[in-house]
């Protein structure tokens, strides 16, 4: 894999648009195809790792603790673990992740006003 030259202008347009773009920000935390899946998932309650497994079957066991591992990291999951054997593991939104819930809600209520292409 090609390594990424950090001073290079179109890593400085990135992070300049990091720093002063809340679009841009907001996609950084929450982009790509899972995320905003796994936030709506956790916006019902905890859940174990297994049930968010169970209730998002098409996603790959390595896509999962990844992306749970990143929301984690930026702050928007906190994950739980109880010294037990075997290990009990339980995933919940942080308020910043519960601070996003308007934004999938909204993601959501768009859906469902738009048929083929076409905002009802």
């Amino acid at each position: 894999m090609t390594a990424i030259k950090e001073s290079s202008t179109i890593q400085e347009n990135k992070q300049y648009a990091l720093e002063n773009c809340p679009v841009t920000f907001v996609m950084e935390k929450i982009g790509g195809y899972w995320k905003p899946i796994i936030l709506w998932h956790l916006s019902n309650g905890m859940k174990r790792y297994s049930e968010l497994k169970r209730e998002i079957p098409a996603i790959t066991e390595k896509m999962l603790i990844q992306h749970l591992k990143q929301l984690e990291a930026d702050g928007l999951v906190i994950r739980e673990a109880k010294p037990v054997v075997p290990p009990f593991v339980t995933y919940r939104l942080s308020n910043a992740g519960e601070g996003l819930l308007p934004v999938i809600e909204a993601m959501a209520a768009w859906a469902f006003k738009v048929k083929d292409g076409e905002f009802l």
